[in-house]
């Protein structure tokens, strides 16, 4: 199951909780490619509705140590243990693109 989004702009996420940006409930499908802290990271996870998400990467923190939200591109979300996987195909998007921000990540 995947818990709601957000949607923001640009500096309005700091009061926001970070849990609206975490996927929850999700299944590994296709190659485990490396492990974080311990847990399996697959290269694609699928949420209950079917939604695929792939593995682009490792979450950044803040100041404080809590996920970096901010730093998270359209489409992203987190998963744990710190996992960054994008919306693949008709997944909903994390947040609306920021202006001026390059979207490719290749």
């Amino acid at each position: 199951m995947k818990l709601h989004s957000a949607w923001l702009t640009s500096g309005v996420s700091r009061g926001v909780p970070k849990e609206y940006f975490v996927l929850a409930n999700l299944k590994e499908q296709g190659a485990i490619i490396g492990q974080l802290a311990g847990h399996p990271i697959a290269d694609t996870v699928v949420d209950a509705s079917g939604s695929r998400y792939r593995y682009v990467g490792v979450a950044t923190r803040d100041a404080d140590g809590r996920f970096d939200v901010d730093a998270l591109r359209t489409g992203e979300w987190i998963v744990q243990p710190g996992l960054i996987y994008a919306a693949d195909g008709k997944a909903s998007p994390s947040k609306p693109p920021r202006r001026g921000r390059d979207r490719d990540r290749s």
